[in-house]
């Protein structure tokens, strides 16, 4: 065996310019398996909060899928997933909704909880008469029991699996909640208590994932644009690096220097109370879209390839900042928990 993968290392292509082995593929390249690549399958992730990537979607070229395929079976197939820190995390807890698929560190070793799940089903299966068109059986992920338990608890039977959904949403963005179990939070899933004002909680979670599910498509925040230049050609919005000025030997985070030609001003600093895994959600855009090259792989990410519209990273900024701002209101807003 040892001999055979000797001969296995000396034979293959190890340069990370070309490709990177897992141990799957070694395998699979012993056997003599042949991949190929597939267009369909390069689907959009949430590489990190706010920040889109593409992603091969593929369980020969990705090891470690764990039960996405189960959450996200194709691009076709609609899903909500909560996300949120992981077990042992160094970060502090927070939560995110996206209806992406979610990369492991969205949130530090995040973990994820879906709204449904998709299986396929048995073909050997005789007992209905009917099929599905997408070749898959949608489940509602929070079972009758739970349903049942929260409209006994509230006395409310109007209360459905999608409103239990959105007040788990909301209960994971309580302060009192992540503050009074902080150190069960860093050793264990969270556990969702039974607080006095369901409807609120729920209302709150349902507002809160509007915001940070349509995050590209409302309005952007009013920033100032101040210009080098009367007239911009669309190559002025490009972006390598955007940064924080400093006056008087401090970080001025009311502004941003988005390029050479274009600065922002006029950020109101409460946008920086709305912190996901770790950082506010602003500076993870200011981090993220930076262009970058892999020294391995030798790859450069250009976040300004990401979309056709010239002024979608600068209108993301402006977009993130009133995303910030309502979510802080509304984390504000919510009433104490009073538990049941």
């Amino acid at each position: 065996m040892q001999q055979r993968q000797k001969k296995l290392e000396s034979f293959i292509d190890t340069d990370p310019k070309n490709i990177s082995w897992t141990g799957e593929l070694k395998d699979d390249f012993a056997k003599f398996v042949i991949h190929t690549f597939n267009s369909d399958e390069v689907v959009q992730s949430m590489y990190r909060p706010f920040c889109k990537q593409a992603y091969y979607f593929n369980k020969d070229l990705n090891n470690r899928l764990y039960q996405i395929p189960k959450i996200f079976p194709n691009q076709n197939l609609e899903n909500l997933v909560i996300s949120v820190t992981g077990i042992g995390a160094s970060k502090g807890f927070s939560a995110l909704i996206t209806d992406a698929i979610p990369n492991l560190h969205l949130h530090d070793t995040g973990q994820c909880f879906p709204l449904y799940t998709y299986e396929k089903p048995d073909p050997t299966d005789q007992t209905s008469l009917f099929s599905s068109q997408t070749g898959y059986t949608k489940k509602e992920n929070i079972p009758d029991t739970i349903l049942s338990d929260f409209q006994t608890t509230y006395q409310d039977q109007n209360i459905t699996k999608e409103d239990i959904f959105y007040y788990i949403y909301g209960i994971l963005h309580s302060p009192e909640y992540k503050q009074r179990f902080a150190a069960d939070l860093k050793k264990m899933l969270p556990r969702i208590p039974y607080a006095a004002d369901f409807h609120s909680f729920s209302t709150a979670g349902r507002n809160l994932a509007q915001w940070h599910l349509n995050y590209e498509n409302i309005e952007p925040y009013p920033l100032e644009e101040f210009k080098s230049e009367l007239y911009l050609e669309d190559k002025d919005y490009r972006v390598e690096r955007m940064k924080f000025p400093n006056r008087n030997k401090a970080v001025d985070k009311t502004t941003i220097i988005y390029n050479s030609k274009i600065t922002l001003s006029g950020i109101p600093l409460q946008a920086y109370e709305y912190i996901v895994n770790g950082k506010p959600a602003l500076e993870w855009i200011m981090e993220r879209y930076q262009l970058t090259r892999d020294k391995d792989s030798g790859i450069t990410n250009n976040p300004n390839d990401w979309s056709d519209d010239p002024r979608y990273i600068i209108d993301l900024v402006k977009r993130i900042v009133r995303v910030s701002v309502e979510s802080v209101k509304i984390v504000n807003s919510l009433p104490p928990l009073n538990e049941r």
